[in-house]
C-alpha cells in the first residue's frame, strides 16, 4: 500500500468550483441586496430574508460536498473529519465570545482550511458556526449571515498560494497575516447584515433606505468605526497570537491525520498472474494509490 508523502489539501474539481461560486454569489446578493432598494420598499432589512436565505444555504452546502466528492472521491474518512474539526470548533467559541471579540475558533480555521483545502474549508466553517449557534443558543436572523461570512472565511486560507511548498515560520506569517486581515474583514461584512437593520435614527451612521450607494457607504465606514473595531482588533490578535505560537503543532498534526486518512486515495484490484503448470495459483493484490 502507497501512502501520500504529505498531507494534500482535498482539491477543487469543476462541479466544486460551480457549486461554491452560485453559494458565494447568493451570500453576496443577500448581504448586499438592502443597499439598491428603493426608498419605498417594503422590505428593505435582513431580518425578514434569513429564514429564506437559510433554507436555501443548508441544500447548497449539501451540494458543495456533494460536488466534492464527485470530483475528487472525499470518502466517510473526510466526512468524519469534518464533524470532529466543526465539534472542536463549536466548543471553542463559548470560551472566548463576549470578551472584547477574542474568539480562538478563528485560528483553527484558519489552519484547518490551509491544510484541507478551499471547498472542505468552506463547508467546515458553515457548519462549524451553525453547530456553535446551537450551543451557546445563538440561533437569531444573523446565524445564516454568520454561517456564510465563516464559510468564507475558512475557503479563503485554503486559496492562499504554494499549499505544498511553503512551511515553516514563513507559512506561518503568511497565516497570520491572513487570518488578521480576514478576521477585520469577517466582522465589517457581518456589519453590514447588522447595519441595515438601523433605520430612521436620524443619525449619521445609521441606514437610509433608498439614498445614494456612496452616502450610505460613508455612512457604514463610520458604523464600523464607531461600534465594532476595537472588537474585530481583539479578534484578529489572538489569531495571530495563537497561530504563531501553536499553529506550528496543530498544522503538523492536521496534515499527520490528513496523511493517515490518504483521502483521495484509489483502489485498484490487480488480478492473479497465470500460474505455471503445476504452481499453486496466485493471490489477487489490493493497492492504494494516492492521485
Amino acid at each position: 500500500m502507497r501512502q501520500a508523502k504529505s498531507g494534500r489539501p482535498v482539491r477543487l474539481g469543476p462541479r466544486s468550483i460551480a457549486a461554491l461560486v452560485l453559494v458565494s454569489l447568493i451570500g453576496v446578493a443577500a448581504f448586499t441586496w438592502p443597499l439598491f432598494a428603493d426608498a419605498g420598499s417594503a422590505v428593505t432589512s435582513h431580518a425578514g430574508d434569513a429564514p429564506w436565505l437559510f433554507a436555501a444555504l443548508l441544500p447548497l452546502l449539501v451540494a458543495v460536498v456533494i460536488a466534492t466528492i464527485a470530483d475528487c472521491g472525499m470518502d466517510a474518512k473526510a466526512v468524519a473529519m469534518l464533524g470532529v474539526l466543526a465539534a472542536v470548533g463549536a466548543a471553542l467559541r463559548p470560551l472566548g465570545a463576549g470578551t472584547a471579540g477574542l474568539e480562538p475558533m478563528f485560528f483553527l480555521m484558519v489552519l484547518s482550511g490551509r491544510v484541507l483545502g478551499p471547498g472542505f474549508g468552506f463547508v467546515l466553517g458553515s457548519v462549524t458556526m451553525f453547530a456553535s449557534a446551537l450551543l451557546t443558543g445563538g440561533v437569531g436572523p444573523w446565524m445564516p449571515f454568520q454561517m456564510l461570512s465563516m464559510g468564507w472565511f475558512t475557503m479563503g486560507a485554503g486559496l492562499l498560494p504554494a499549499p505544498q511548498r511553503l512551511r515553516g515560520r514563513g507559512e506561518l506569517l503568511m497565516l497570520s497575516a491572513y487570518g488578521f486581515v480576514a478576521a477585520f474583514a469577517y466582522g465589517t461584512v457581518m456589519n453590514l447584515q447588522g447595519w441595515v437593520l438601523l433605520q430612521g435614527l436620524s443619525s449619521g451612521i445609521s441606514f437610509e433606505p433608498g439614498a445614494p450607494l456612496h452616502e450610505n457607504l460613508v455612512r457604514f465606514l463610520a458604523y464600523v468605526v464607531a461600534t465594532s473595531l476595537g472588537w474585530d482588533l481583539g479578534r484578529a490578535a489572538l489569531t495571530v497570537v495563537l497561530t504563531l505560537t501553536i499553529g506550528s503543532t496543530l498544522l503538523k498534526a492536521l496534515r499527520r491525520a490528513t496523511r493517515r486518512a490518504n483521502f483521495e486515495a484509489q483502489v485498484t484490484f490487480e488480478g492473479p498472474e497465470k500460474a505455471s503448470p503445476g504452481e499453486p495459483p496466485h493471490r489477487t493484490y489490493v493497492t492504494y494509490e494516492s492521485t
